[in-house]
């Protein structure tokens, strides 16, 4: 039996229809995991952390994102922590104080900051960065939502880049009677994944790591030196290393917006084409 081209046409427009269709859930699908915002990208999720603070940008304990650390301080000291945030990250930092039991003269003011690896100060968007405890107030909690970490960025701008994070924490309002008394803190990092619409073009020749540049001469003034040594990950910096900053869910987009501008063209071409020689036409006329 001969297939009319009618019946042809029909059977093709079904399957361009349905290629359409799948190829438009596959790309939304990939999209939307990409963008997902409960998904964290925390190596160590409720992770035990380190049980110090640093007391300068120097000694900053590292913090792994997911990890919880904590510290016994003494009000009015100044305690850091230092984490990494990589491209299309947006970071979150979560602080608990925990005041002592025994009666306070006044009330007390509590403060984060956030600094990248040029420590500049990097501005929160939203979250309790500075807050209030009461005189009978057993802890106070503090939180501080940064900009979506870009993969390059203007050198006159302050946008959140790739490296290391310190966090610092300490007290802005204390009355002299209360200094020193013992504190406990907890500290925690992480961070969810904003996918591509954060994306730009570009990307650092290096993290904003402290001592990255020396440490990167290092290694090629050496690299006729065969070493079995594993590379030490510094502080700040994840243990997998560094996204390659080629890769990003933009490319579902491209690559799904070329397959669907193919199937259109062909979709538009079968229609335009017309349904050929009329059958009752002979060949050559």
């Amino acid at each position: 039996m001969r297939t009319t081209p009618r019946r042809t046409h029909g059977a093709r427009r079904a399957l361009t229809g349905a290629l359409l269709a799948g190829l438009t859930l596959l790309t939304s699908a990939g999209a939307a995991v990409a963008d997902d915002p409960s998904a964290s990208a925390s190596p160590a999720d409720d992770g035990a952390g380190p049980t110090e603070a640093g007391t300068t940008f120097r000694t900053a304990t590292a913090l792994e994102q997911g990890q919880t650390g904590t510290a016994q301080a003494s009000a009015g000291d100044y305690l850091y922590w230092v984490f990494p945030a990589d491209a299309g990250q947006r970071p979150t930092v979560e602080a608990t104080v925990k005041l002592p039991s025994s009666a306070r003269s006044s009330t007390s003011t509590w403060q984060i900051d956030v600094y990248d690896g040029l420590r500049r100060r990097q501005a929160c968007m939203y979250g309790h960065q500075t807050r209030k405890a009461a005189a009978d107030a057993a802890s106070v909690e503090l939180s501080c939502v940064l900009r979506t970490v870009r993969s390059w960025s203007e050198p006159w701008a302050s946008d959140p880049l790739p490296g290391s994070y310190y966090i610092r924490l300490t007290v802005v309002d204390l009355p002299a009677a209360d200094l020193g008394l013992p504190v406990g803190v907890e500290m925690k990092a992480v961070s969810k994944e904003r996918g591509g619409a954060h994306d730009v073009d570009g990307a650092l020749s290096e993290p904003l790591v402290p001592g990255v540049s020396v440490a990167s001469a290092g290694d090629a003034g050496s690299a006729g030196a065969a070493s079995a040594a594993p590379r030490v990950p510094s502080a700040g910096e994840p243990e997998d290393g560094w996204a390659s900053g080629w890769w990003t869910d933009r490319w579902l987009w491209t690559v799904g917006g070329g397959v669907l501008a193919a199937l259109a063209a062909v979709f538009g071409y079968s229609l335009t084409r017309g349904r050929g020689r009329p059958a009752h036409v002979p060949p050559g006329v």
